[in-house]
């Protein structure tokens, strides 16, 4: 067991599918949970594009991660279905759900936003973390504990001006986690949570914020053990909660 790590803390015998498991905050969710003991299911467009973090976690002494490739932009309801039925097959249950994946193309006025844009930025951010939960909640039910995280996001609970799509989508994501864990209350086994994990040193950081020093900006590791306590022991009793991984500055 790693040291100053508490039980509470870690995810031994755990199945967790991570989305957006490539970079940024899917890859550092990804890690912390194979070190805490999860087997980690790695969720990518591309499956050439895990080989990175897949081999990481193998050099880290972790358990043997699966791959899961899945588009988010593209993946039809027969996509997400037959991703349901491999993780059936292979593990029988999802003790954990930890949708990182994030897509932002760039700040404009609504007045100036593409529409095309408008859809794409919907799906990735919204629609495909809905399809994606839907068709794994039978998986989520046959787990005695399981987490489901949607990764919020400031603009998501507080509208700001340019923030276009992204901003509506991630407002979304919070109705979607409010619902989801008010109808999951009653059961008792699956919780439901959101996460802003506040600015962090990300592609999508940058790419939005191309004149800003993202040296300034602390890495993606520095608050994955938030995502990592609430998807195990330590988050029992936590459902339906707006939560923040930084504290507000």
């Amino acid at each position: 067991m790693d040291q100053g790590q508490s039980d509470a803390d870690r995810l031994d015998g755990r199945v967790i599918l991570v989305t957006g498991a490539a970079e940024g905050i899917g890859r550092a969710v990804a890690l912390g949970c194979a070190a805490a003991g999860a087997t980690v299911v790695l969720s990518q467009s591309n499956e050439s594009d895990l080989t990175d973090v897949y081999d990481q976690i193998e050099a880290d002494g972790g358990p043997e991660p699966a791959i899961l490739p899945l588009n988010p932009e593209t993946a039809t309801e027969d996509d997400f279905l037959a991703a349901a039925n491999v993780l059936g097959d292979t593990f029988r249950r999802l003790d954990g759900l930890a949708h990182c994946a994030s897509y932002a193309p760039f700040l404009s006025r609504i007045d100036d936003y593409d529409a095309s844009e408008w859809d794409r930025v919907i799906r990735i951010n919204l629609t495909t973390p809905f399809l994606l939960t839907q068709v794994c909640m039978p998986l989520l039910r046959a787990s005695e504990d399981a987490s489901v995280i949607f990764t919020s996001d400031r603009v998501g609970r507080q509208g700001l001006a340019y923030w276009g799509a992204y901003a509506a989508a991630k407002f979304g994501i919070e109705g979607l986690m409010q619902v989801l864990a008010a109808e999951m209350r009653e059961n008792g086994k699956i919780r439901v949570n959101s996460i802003d994990p506040g600015v962090v040193r990300t592609a999508l950081r940058a790419r939005l914020y191309p004149g800003e020093n993202a040296l300034n900006n602390p890495l993606p590791e520095t608050i994955a053990g938030v995502y990592v306590r609430l998807l195990g022991p330590a988050g029992r009793g936590t459902n339906g909660a707006a939560l923040q991984a930084q504290d507000p500055a």
